[in-house]
């Protein structure tokens, strides 16, 4: 790990030689060889599937880490939407004139060398990489052990296009071994390393957040919620929460718990929990809606709960400041959502819940880098120094002052 650290310092002084044009090169060349080598991606994630299944591992985990031809051409897509970005560094953030005559300006610049931290999604591999190279930094990048064929055959893809667009191969790296005290190293690297980002659960989060020694900027988990209110349209209401409950369980943007204003339980609210138990979903819900039948009762730790999978929690509120109550107890401040056609509502709900991403008649499922616009990302920060909300290329730049005078002396 301290040789990783040394070639990623090094390599980072290099990528600050290259200038956009070969930035942009080498992920386009990256792109080209994550598509001519989909066979062995593939068979590599065959491998991990193989060994999650008998693991026995469950079907949430097994769709974040499964891969196909069109999951695989998405991976490709979005290295490419990220060479296609705006070049975040050199950027002039601002500028301004003092009385004595000094010019300031603010002017982006990469972090560095960043250390990242991620479970069993093996896009992940390509999506960080990518957006730590199109903002100048080198990364060393740690998946988790159940993608670990995944991860390594898609970092292959990525060394063959720095190779051949002739930037430093040792700009991505990726740890060759599953062992965890590769981890507690790679936190305490404060020398080679200046900031790490750990995506995962609540453990992977808090583990990093104890150990490290590094800063860190953490995508913790998703306990998303959707509150309908009583000016909700009701095709609205069912169409989002059906979708941003079903599309797909497994991602940190799917709704976990539903908040219904009493005045619309008999309508929307009813309507909305038998589409979602037709759909195949088990809501667990407080004691006013337990009538609806087809329902179960939730306990205290439904409240809260990241189920990332076909799981979802109701309860009523009596207006929108139970429902932010009720989020701000239990929230994780990462997405919040408010189905309503009144603003002076929508307004209240967006002012006093504290979330990174807050949405108004969308579904939460959009809580996503690629989906703001950003070609990918690495997650969604849920803390509020230096990144928050979904961290893409341009949150991954720190700044640097440039001061000019004219022989200008400080009396």
């Amino acid at each position: 790990m301290l040789d990783m650290g040394r070639r990623a310092r090094a390599a980072s002084r290099k990528l600050g030689q290259m200038t956009p044009a070969d930035r942009t090169r080498g992920l386009q060349a990256v792109a080209a060889a994550i598509r001519a080598s989909a066979s062995k991606v593939l068979a590599a994630n065959a491998q991990d599937m193989d060994a999650a299944e008998a693991k026995g591992l469950d079907a949430a985990m097994l769709d974040r880490l499964a891969l196909d031809a069109a999951r695989l051409e998405g991976i490709a897509s979005s290295v490419e939407a990220v060479a296609g970005l705006p070049d975040p560094i050199g950027k002039e953030l601002a500028r301004w004139e003092r009385p004595n005559g000094l010019d300031i300006a603010r002017i982006a610049v990469p972090l560095g060398v960043i250390g990242i931290i991620y479970e069993s999604r093996p896009n992940v591999t390509a999506d960080a990489g990518a957006l730590c190279l199109k903002a100048g930094n080198a990364v060393i990048l740690r998946g988790g052990s159940e993608s670990f064929h995944s991860s390594g055959a898609i970092h292959a893809c990525l060394v063959e296009g720095l190779r051949s667009a002739g930037l430093p191969e040792d700009a991505i790296q990726l740890v060759p071994t599953r062992d965890r005290a590769a981890v507690s190293e790679l936190l305490t690297l404060t020398e080679y390393v200046d900031v790490i980002v750990p995506r995962g659960g609540k453990g992977l989060v808090g583990l990093v957040q104890r150990e490290a020694r590094v800063p860190v900027f953490a995508h913790l988990e998703g306990i998303v919620h959707i509150y309908v209110d009583a000016d909700a349209d009701p095709v609205k209401a069912l169409d989002v929460i059906l979708n941003a409950k079903t599309r797909r369980t497994g991602i940190c943007g799917a709704a976990e718990c539903l908040l219904i204003h009493r005045d619309v339980v008999d309508t929307i609210g009813q309507g909305v929990i038998r589409a979602l138990i037709d759909a195949g979903v088990e809501v667990r819900t407080d004691e006013t809606l337990s009538a609806i039948a087809g329902t179960s009762r939730a306990s205290d730790s439904d409240w809260g709960c990241e189920y990332l999978d076909m799981i979802i929690a109701a309860r009523v509120v009596d207006d929108v400041d139970g429902a932010i109550d009720h989020i701000g107890r239990y929230g994780s401040h990462h997405t919040d959502c408010i189905l309503t056609e009144d603003d002076a509502v929508a307004a209240r709900f967006f002012e006093r819940v504290d979330s990174a991403i807050l949405m108004r008649n969308a579904s939460t499922q959009f809580a996503d880098g690629g989906e703001f616009g950003m070609g990918a990302e690495i997650g969604i920060a849920t803390g509020k120094l230096h990144a928050r909300g979904p961290v893409g290329a341009e949150q991954l730049t720190s700044f640097k002052y440039i001061v000019v005078g004219d022989g200008t002396l400080r009396s």
